[in-house]
């Protein structure tokens, strides 16, 4: 026996259309369960079937032959529909039974308050034994079960509920269909809107499919549970597979793209310590050699005049053995990047930041008299005279620009992982 019946219901916000002339019956004792997506219109649907819709709504909805559409929602609840809501809205801070109470509210349901009140406690025994219980101290769960029992308080003909397992736990999830199926045989017909469709279901009677605010299909819970496309788009079966199987044009195009860059990739490349050990052996600067010295100038008289000044008599200057030039150090290459050209780069940055002290400093001048200077020399630069050591230059200077040099070298290296690892996640 059909007691609710909704044809060609419409309703819209503004200028958006939310439902689009939905039809659905419910008979006495039976659970329709409504399946679609979010956005589809579900919530819409019960709205607009309860009187609460904020939009306009057109169509209509009988109740025992009772058109509802423009009726008041205390009316509504009066012809014998109760919604119980997506969230629950209950009130947190009164006790379990002031909010069973409060559903009682309803004409119809003054004469049977006691008895409705021990059918909930009956169907939902832990409300029994936590009625005293403050309602926003109870688990998601026992609050859906307050939500559901308040909503039955009102001696409902039909029962629609919007989303009733949402944040529940699997374990209390599966409570409370087993919940809705008692609640079915007392004889309340049951208009569910769950996104969780195996386990809704396994409890309906029958089912339709609601799609971009159209009802596109109707049929027996079980026909329904046995379609491939439901089981593609709702139940995660072997059409939910073979869609996962096969990639979109647009993940393909990605993939495709994204391969070969991560074929070319090396395993592993050189550490950064591996790359400043190498890049130190091609800046190894070898020890200055020390300078050959000037022979003295040796004193010869003059054969014309035995008796006068003696005069210099410099010897013609030695041409230098030439030198082999020093082997360049092949550049060393990690993973295609030069560097010889990093290490370059970070040894003038090095100097530059450092200027004159990364520089050794000049051998201080030997201590006593000056020696004459001749014209080819530079009044500036003395030649040491023979025998005299050349000052090694300072160390510690060396030192730090090595360290800076490492320094820069390491951070080079860093940036060159990071842009590689970034080229290689570009689509």
């Amino acid at each position: 026996m059909t007691m609710l019946e909704v044809q060609g219901l419409s309703a819209a916000y503004g200028q958006h259309p939310a439902l689009n002339k939905a039809s659905v019956r419910v008979g006495r004792g039976e659970i329709v369960v409504i399946l679609g997506a979010n956005g589809a219109g579900k919530s819409t649907l019960l709205k607009a079937i309860s009187g609460i819709c904020e939009g306009r709504v057109t169509g209509s909805v009988r109740m025992n032959g009772h058109e509802l559409v423009g009726m008041k929602p205390d009316r509504i609840v009066e012809e014998g529909i109760a919604l119980v809501p997506e969230g629950r809205g209950i009130f947190g801070d009164l006790t379990v039974e002031e909010n069973l109470m409060l559903g009682a509210y309803a004409m119809r349901a003054k004469d049977a308050e006691r008895t409705n009140l021990e059918r909930v406690y009956r169907l939902f025994p832990k409300l029994l034994e936590r009625r005293k219980q403050v309602a926003r101290t109870m688990s998601g769960g026992e609050q859906q079960m307050v939500a559901i029992g308040r909503a039955m308080m009102s001696n409902p003909a039909i029962l629609t509920l919007d989303e009733p397992s949402l944040g529940l736990s699997p374990l209390l999830s599966r409570d409370l269909f087993a919940s809705l199926r008692a609640v079915r045989d007392t004889g309340i017909g049951i208009l569910l809107v769950e996104q969780n469709a195996k386990a809704s279901l396994a409890i309906a009677d029958r089912g339709y499919l609601l799609e971009n605010t159209e009802v596109i299909h109707e049929d027996t819970a079980a026909k329904l549970a046995g379609d491939p496309a439901v089981q593609k788009a709702y139940l995660g079966g072997a059409g939910g597979k073979a869609r996962g199987a096969a990639p979109g044009r647009a993940n393909a195009t990605r993939l495709a793209t994204m391969e070969p860059a991560a074929t070319q990739r090396p395993a592993k490349g050189p550490s950064p310590s591996d790359i400043a050990a190498q890049a130190v052996r091609g800046l190894a600067v070898p020890r200055p050699a020390a300078p050959v010295a000037a022979p003295a100038p040796t004193m010869t008289p003059r054969p014309t005049s035995p008796g006068a000044g003696q005069t210099p008599v410099r010897p013609a200057p030695s041409q230098p053995a030439p030198t082999a030039p020093a082997p360049k150090a092949p550049p060393v290459t990690a993973a295609g990047i030069d560097t010889a050209s990093i290490v370059a780069r970070a040894a003038s940055q090095s100097s530059r930041r450092n200027g004159a002290s990364s520089l050794p400093p000049r051998p201080a001048p030997m201590p006593g008299p000056m020696p004459p200077s001749s014209p080819a020399q530079s009044p500036t630069r003395p030649t040491p005279p023979r025998g005299t050591s050349i000052p090694m230059p300072d160390l510690g200077s060396l030192q730090d620009r090595l360290r800076d040099v490492l320094k820069d070298i390491e951070t080079a290296a860093a940036r060159a992982r990071d842009r590689r690892r970034d080229t290689g996640r570009k689509p």
